[in-house]
């Protein structure tokens, strides 16, 4: 089984845990089959994809191997520790340990600690319940965009692993998380304060074909200009 048949993607093209993943089979050479799943229409509340993940969450990820379980793989932080693990060439995990968990922590940083405040599900629970119009919306998602990417470049600036990228002279999956958020940033038109080290490498992430490919407007599904 070749590995494009392998795997089934459930995806949308502009979420940016599905980003993550993209950038992730990118950089190993592998292209997962992708089933879209249409937040828009809400297609993730039917019952069907609710028998994948019970969240509604996008990605997931689905191993079809003959000798694998087909038990979905959900959560875009799983979904790439699975890569890695199945893929280990090129490496997106240093080989020490104090490494890997550094890219861990700052990878969590973005994709647990920040991203998750921004969701659609929550813009639906405080624009329905919570009294939010669309000021303060905005103004929630610029909050905690800038929280995030705040602590991330205090990290880059000050550690002295940083490098090219978030954790050396090659991509990581803390690269990948940092190019998700950003991508997400551009998305909704939120303007960051100065942030040299973010903006350096993400340049840098930008100049790799593996990242480009996966930009939100070139997925099916985006809206056309």
């Amino acid at each position: 089984m070749t590995d494009t048949a392998r795997f089934d993607l459930y995806a949308f093209w502009r979420t940016s845990a599905t980003y993550r993943v993209r950038v992730a089979f990118n950089l190993k050479g592998v292209q997962p089959n992708e089933i879209n799943v249409n937040l828009e229409a809400g297609e993730q509340r039917s019952e069907a994809y609710l028998g994948i993940n019970p969240m509604g969450a996008i990605p997931a990820l689905i191993d079809n191997a003959p000798d694998q379980p087909k038990t979905p793989i959900t959560q875009s932080l799983a979904i790439l520790e699975f890569i890695e693990e199945t893929h280990p060439t090129p490496a997106l995990l240093p080989v020490d340990a104090h490494g890997r968990a550094r890219v861990r922590s700052l990878a969590t940083l973005l994709a647990a600690d920040t991203h998750p405040l921004v969701t659609p599900r929550v813009k639906k629970y405080l624009t329905s319940v919570g009294g939010f119009d669309e000021a303060a919306w905005r103004a929630w998602q610029i909050q905690w965009f800038t929280t995030g990417l705040q602590a991330l470049e205090q990290r880059l600036a000050g550690e002295p692993e940083t490098g090219t990228f978030c954790h050396g002279h090659t991509p990581t999956l803390a690269d990948i998380c940092l190019a998700s958020i950003v991508v997400m940033t551009r998305l909704f038109k939120i303007e960051l304060p100065e942030l040299p080290n973010v903006q350096r490498i993400m340049a840098a992430c930008e100049q790799l074909d593996a990242f480009a490919r996966a930009a939100p407007g070139l997925q099916a599904g985006a809206p056309q200009a």
